[in-house]
């Protein structure tokens, strides 16, 4: 297992925090995602043999939340 720290801005409430931890589990290989609205981050474990750390930043991207590199 691989883990992903993501710093994601633009996630307001718990309905946010949500959207993106409901986006990063429906990925093939991601076992979990840990998201942290007061630190603005979410940890993911992944297996970096199934899915690519790029993969998990598109799709918060696509969930409307913007990736801090």
């Amino acid at each position: 297992m691989q883990t992903e720290i993501i710093k994601v801005n633009g996630m307001t409430c718990m309905g946010c925090v949500n959207s993106v931890k409901n986006v990063l589990e429906k990925i093939p290989g991601v076992s979990s995602a840990d998201v942290s609205l007061e630190q603005k981050q979410v940890t993911v474990a992944y297996d970096a043999m199934t899915t690519h750390a790029d993969q998990l930043k598109n799709a918060i991207k696509e969930a409307g939340f913007e990736v801090i590199s």
